[in-house]
């Protein structure tokens, strides 16, 4: 299977809090939640159904897990979600409470190799800030989706930190909606290279 992860942020990188209220998310006293609510055209809609729709299975974080669990089932992304398998990569989840939910616990490299093995189609993994992170670190990222909010936040937990490991990527596809926001789709392409002076 392909994995790839899909982020909502923001243009100042900011993904927390941002389909719900401010309740949703208040670590670190994030007060601005729902960023994204309302934003994107009726075609950036179906972008994000469609992704939620062709996935062979989902990996999350614990907390987007947690999260993810009040999908309305009715919903065409909620079914999506629903249907197909679930994996967690958690070391302290004991009881997941969806169908089909898998924890994954131990040498978690190895066991997302694993699931990449399969044949399939998409093992997506959607929001999970620290999870996307290490698969990137890891190398096990196929291709990134990140769906950008015409928005600064100003606070809030970000993508990526201000220090971490760099990566080239090589942009697939882009586009803009009606509203601003934009999708912007790359592939992982190694270490970048610096000028030299």
């Amino acid at each position: 299977m392909k994995l790839t992860t899909v982020t909502q942020v923001t243009v100042d990188g900011v993904m927390q809090g941002n389909g719900g209220t401010s309740d949703e998310d208040r670590r670190n006293g994030f007060e601005r939640g729902g960023w994204a609510r309302g934003a994107g055209d009726d075609e950036t809609r179906s972008f994000i159904t469609q992704t939620y729709q062709r996935a062979e299975a989902f990996l999350f974080g614990r907390r987007t897990y947690e999260l993810f669990t009040s999908w309305d089932r009715t919903h065409p992304i909620g079914a999506a979600l629903d249907d197909a398998p679930k994996y967690v990569a958690s070391t302290t989840l004991t009881s997941p409470r969806w169908k089909d939910t898998t924890v994954l616990r131990g040498d978690l490299a190895a066991a997302v190799r694993e699931l990449k093995a399969k044949p399939g189609g998409e093992l997506q993994v959607h929001g999970s800030g620290i999870l996307t992170r290490w698969l990137l670190e890891k190398d096990l990222v196929d291709e990134m989706i990140l769906i950008v909010i015409p928005v600064i936040v100003g606070q809030g937990a970000r993508l990526f930190p201000e220090t971490g490991p760099d990566l080239a990527l090589h942009l697939v596809e882009s586009r803009v909606d009606s509203k601003g926001v934009t999708i912007q789709v790359y592939r992982p392409a190694g270490r970048p290279r610096y000028a030299t002076a």
